[in-house]
């Protein structure tokens, strides 16, 4: 008889945690701390609960909550129960929202309050799941009480590393984004590779300050998770609760969005002194350009690690000690994950080129749910027979191999023949002393197919008047081929929870 490997998954974390470090802090909120004694004692409360009613293996939970203790808790109780987390995006529409129940098949759906009119009024078809209210009483069961009424036993069920973990579906604001679906292994895989890069340790406090149907905060979260550290959650960001919660906490990790650096920097209250307790800090979600990303270098005084990464399982990192001369590159592929870019005539590209990213990982998802076609779209067979997932990003890499992203595909500038990649333009544009934040977009053009237009919000004190010497400002420092042909001032840009500017929107007021 020889002794069998199981490699730990997250049931087995959340046990093992509130087994050998019960007294120590796991989740802070606002409202309230838990131990890991006390998450694990929960947790298996509510994966009793679904699987008294019969919700586990390969069953799908919706979560449409805002951030709070419970949704912590009930994620990993839906983990112990074996079944599918399905954490639904609070921007999406009513419309979009019942699409999901309904491709997901949603046995179950916990709520906050301020979710239940969305809820209510979302058209569902043939979707009748057992709703939990968590924080008051709206017409369904009450999560306290239904969750006190579980055993706190650890769930008898057996998980297999190849059992379907989540369906996260892809950041959109209307319709049906398409469901991401990821396997125990590979979920767990992904964490343990981004916690190598992001330098977690057993001490770590990290701090969330997104949303938690976004996978940038299951990374703060689950990160937290494999090593026995602690997550500071917030339900909502706010720069000034998030710089007291770095110094009331002794914040050591912190993964975010360009735009949420930005605002901290800008803030009159900031002081490097009050984020001393940092230790890494991650950026990713939308590009980082290099004068903020000076800044956050100069200011926070820690690691600053740059992350280029997709749901579908993907991830590249810059780490410090090789930033110096190209601290605009997202880096190389973490431990077990690899690219190569891809060009125009389906050929691989030598390294100082150019193309589509094309990549392989140790934590791809296994599909998107119910999209066969989406998901045969997405592969590319190398000349060797090699599978390669398309990422629709197209960029560029030096001679050693690091990866500079150029561009989403999608976005690319069709003018007079010439491919314009706006990126390259606004990383221009930021540098303008009255220009807080800018996308350019593609607008139709008689003459040339395509014509670049700059969307700028501008900041505080800014003259919306100086519109015309920033256009002229650009245009005499971009190529000829990338002058933009106006500009037009607005209060804000529409973004995903991941901190992305929604071109597609703004492209869809100029068709």
């Amino acid at each position: 008889m020889t002794f069998e490997i199981v490699p730990p998954l997250f049931h087995d974390f959340i046990r093992l945690n509130g087994k050998w470090y019960p007294d120590k802090p796991a989740i802070i909120t606002e409202d309230e701390t838990l131990t890991w004694g006390e998450l694990d004692r929960r947790s298996s409360q509510v994966a009793n609960g679904l699987l008294g009613m019969g919700i586990g293996k390969g069953a799908s939970v919706a979560l449409l909550m805002s951030n709070c203790t419970e949704y912590v808790e009930i994620m990993y109780g839906v983990l112990k129960a074996g079944a599918v987390i399905v954490p639904l995006n609070l921007a999406v529409n009513e419309e979009g929202l019942a699409r999901m129940m309904e491709d997901s098949a949603a046995q179950a759906i916990f709520y906050t309050p301020d979710q239940f009119a969305r809820l209510k009024n979302a058209p569902f078809d043939g979707v009748d799941p057992f709703a939990v209210v968590v924080g008051g009483a709206a017409g369904a069961a009450a999560y306290d009480a239904w969750r006190d009424a579980q055993s706190d036993s650890q769930p008898a069920v057996s998980i297999g590393e190849d059992d379907p973990c989540n369906i996260i579906y892809s950041s959109g604001t209307t319709g049906l984004p398409k469901g991401i679906k990821h396997t125990y292994r590979r979920r767990v895989q992904s964490m343990y590779e981004l916690s190598l890069a992001h330098r977690y340790h057993f001490a770590a406090v990290s701090i969330c300050p997104i949303g938690l149907y976004s996978n940038i905060a299951w990374a703060s979260l689950f990160c937290a998770l494999i090593v026995g550290g602690t997550c500071v959650v917030r339900s909502k960001f706010d720069v000034q609760d998030w710089l007291q919660c770095v110094e009331t906490h002794g914040v050591t990790h912190t993964f975010m969005v360009p735009i949420q650096f930005q605002r901290i920097l800008d803030a009159p209250t900031f002081r490097p002194e009050r984020v001393a307790s940092l230790e890494a800090v991650i950026s990713g979600g939308a590009p980082l350009f290099q004068d903020l990303k000076e800044r956050v270098v100069n200011e926070f005084r820690c690691a600053v690690i740059e992350l280029y990464g997709l749901t579908e399982g993907f991830m590249t990192t810059l780490q410090p000690e090789e930033a110096e001369g190209r601290l605009t590159s997202v880096g190389k592929p973490v431990r077990g994950h690899d690219y190569i870019l891809v060009d125009d005539d389906e050929q691989p590209v030598p390294w100082g080129g150019s193309g589509e990213i094309c990549v392989r990982s140790v934590h791809w998802m296994v599909e998107y749910h119910n999209r066969p076609d989406a998901t045969e779209e997405i592969k590319y067979f190398d000349p060797d027979g090699v599978l390669w997932l398309r990422t629709g990003d197209i960029g560029r890499t030096d001679t050693d191999g690091y990866l500079y992203i150029t561009d989403r595909k999608k976005d690319m500038i069709v003018s007079g023949g010439q491919n314009i990649f706006p990126v390259d333009i606004e990383a221009v544009m930021v540098k303008h002393p009255d220009v807080s934040e800018v996308a350019v977009i593609g607008i139709p053009h008689e003459t040339w197919g395509e014509t670049p237009l700059a969307l700028v919000v501008m900041k505080p004190g800014a003259s919306a008047d100086g519109a015309a010497d920033i256009l002229a400002w650009t245009n005499e420092r971009v190529g000829k081929r990338q002058r933009i042909s106006g500009i037009e001032v607005r209060a804000n840009l529409p973004r995903n929870p991941n901190g992305k500017v929604l071109k597609r929107l703004l492209r869809e007021d100029y068709k």
